[in-house]
């Protein structure tokens, strides 16, 4: 797949709100990830890079402004837009302040909307340079999860959206043993047990890929009645 679409990230709860905005969006051809939490927004910007990060400022747990907070912490240049259903002039500037680029107060226009997004892609593009990426390494491996490749032994692959997501998650938790549902839930989006074979077939793809011998796995390993672990071995 071509990964040349800015990627935004889009961080609302609101689920009717979330979706008309990623219909929007991707009727102007961008590509957009959506989050329902603080939380999750700072594991994924950990892993990947965005063009751009649209932000609500009320979420459950953590709110927008610590968010944005941690975020600059991490990406010092990504654009972020943030979105609040308050029009105190105070929580303008603490976003502001906190490390946002813009600050739109919902409801707002559609087309305006559309305008500070395009905007913010534009300067995005000119201010921020590619990244010098370190590759994330385990025995002979290397990944670039920015960049959606890997050197193996047997060469160099293009990983998919789906391997990446994988991957991303299994080094945040190395070591420990992640539930199948919990893979389907992050990887796929949903948590059915009917869709294990699903997975099951993803670990086998994923230890041809990086396994010396993929029927005795070293890194991907099943944890039986749970689920599988990563660990770099030794």
């Amino acid at each position: 797949m071509s990964n040349d679409k800015p990627h935004i990230l889009l961080v609302e709860d609101e689920i009717h709100l979330a979706r008309g905005i990623c219909f929007n969006l991707e009727l102007e051809n961008l590509r957009v990830s959506h989050v329902e939490s603080g939380e999750e927004a700072l594991e994924r910007v950990k892993f990947e890079r965005f063009d751009l990060i649209i932000l609500d400022v009320m979420l459950p747990g953590i709110d927008g402004f610590v968010v944005c907070k941690k975020v600059r912490e991490l990406d010092a240049r990504v654009p972020v837009l943030m979105l609040t259903a308050r029009s105190d002039e105070r929580d303008r500037i603490a976003g502001l302040a906190g490390g946002a680029d813009d600050y739109l107060t919902k409801p707002f226009n559609l087309d305006e909307f559309l305008l500070r997004v395009k905007g913010m892609l534009r300067r995005s593009a000119w201010y921020r340079p590619d990244p010098i990426e370190e590759g994330y390494r385990f025995g002979e491996n290397q990944v670039y999860l920015l960049s959606y490749r890997a050197k193996t032994p047997q060469g160099e692959i293009d990983l998919t959206d789906l391997e990446v997501k994988m991957l991303s998650l299994f080094f945040q938790k190395e070591g420990e043993a992640i539930p199948r549902k919990v893979l389907l839930e992050n990887v796929w989006g949903y948590a059915s047990d009917a869709e294990t074979r699903t997975l099951d077939n993803f670990i086998v793809r994923l230890r041809k890929y990086f396994e010396p011998d993929p029927a005795k796995p070293v890194y991907f390993q099943t944890v039986r009645g749970v689920g599988y672990r990563f660990s770099r071995g030794v």
